[in-house]
């Protein structure tokens, strides 16, 4: 048997190669398993939640849940309208369907628009009149039964001796009395310092100033005042005291009728038309007359 001198150089050129091998080998396997590694975790990373399985039976359900709410809204809807609601709907619908119809109707004739009449036709000898060029004859005015002021002008009026009228330009309100018996209220005509007169104003709810002898009730003869001045009028007002409770009671006052020099009341000259409220001591005059009215009340025993 012969020596083979390269045998133990093969061996261990073998035995490194195979070294070399299964070194290599287990380095892929464990950069391989590194691999895996990090591919699972970016999986896991990248995962998300899973979502909630929907089984087919419990779709349905959910629709009907969805449809009987809509129904049930709807129904209750319907319960909140007022009973009239499906009325008036139903009658404005016709309404209108009657108008379109009735307009349809109009313009389908012709092609023209018919023009509607409110009242009815004219009479044959009118629309003969017309034809010829001549107008037709008016009609005749019905009677008017509304107020004119007539009655009222007549009730407000004094009718003279010769038959002449004339209108008061005044006329009490509603709220006039008389005084009261325990008040009895004086008026006294002063001319200078001498008192010229003293007329008792209980005995009527109204005087009247002026120079129209026929209808006033305290006459005055100065230029300056005019026929119908001023009136001194007698008035029931009511009032509330601190409790709530109505006193009324009977008050004089005074009004100016649009004269012409107007009245002074205490040196001052009072609005026209308007009721001022007369209290004791309080002195009066018309237009320019130097004559002064003073009223008073008389003590109570």
């Amino acid at each position: 048997m012969g020596y083979d001198e390269s045998s133990p150089d093969k061996r261990r050129a073998s035995r490194s190669d195979g070294e070399d091998a299964y070194e290599r080998d287990r380095r892929s396997r464990n950069t391989r398993r590194d691999d895996s590694r990090r591919r699972s975790r970016d999986r896991s990373g990248n995962r998300k939640r899973p979502r909630r399985s929907r089984s087919p039976i419990d779709a349905p359900r959910r629709r009907s849940t969805s449809r009987d709410r809509d129904r049930g809204r709807r129904s209750e809807h319907r319960q909140r309208r007022p009973r009239d609601y499906d009325d008036k709907h139903n009658e404005r619908g016709s309404h209108r369907r009657r108008a379109r119809d009735d307009d349809h109707d109009d313009r389908d004739r012709g092609g023209k628009q018919v023009v509607k009449r409110n009242g009815p036709l004219p009479s044959q000898a009118d629309s003969f009149a017309v034809t010829q060029g001549e107008e037709p004859p008016k009609p005749k005015e019905k009677p008017n039964y509304g107020n004119t002021g007539a009655l009222a002008a007549a009730s407000n009026s004094v009718i003279q001796s010769d038959g002449s009228r004339i209108v008061l330009k005044y006329h009490e309100p509603p709220e006039a009395r008389k005084a009261s018996p325990k008040d009895q209220w004086k008026l006294f005509v002063f001319k200078g310092e001498d008192i010229v007169d003293t007329v008792p104003l209980s005995s009527r709810s109204c005087w009247l100033v002026g120079r129209e002898m026929a209808v006033v009730d305290l006459p005055a003869e100065h230029p300056s005042i005019s026929k119908q001045h001023a009136v001194i009028q007698f008035r029931y007002i009511e009032k509330r005291n601190e409790f709530g409770d109505k006193i009324g009671k009977v008050k004089p006052y005074l009004i100016d009728l649009e004269s012409a020099n107007g009245t002074m009341l205490n040196g001052k000259k009072v609005p026209e038309s308007r009721y001022l409220e007369l209290r004791e001591k309080d002195m009066v005059q018309f237009g320019q007359s130097t004559r002064e009215y003073v009223l008073m009340l008389a003590p109570k025993d």
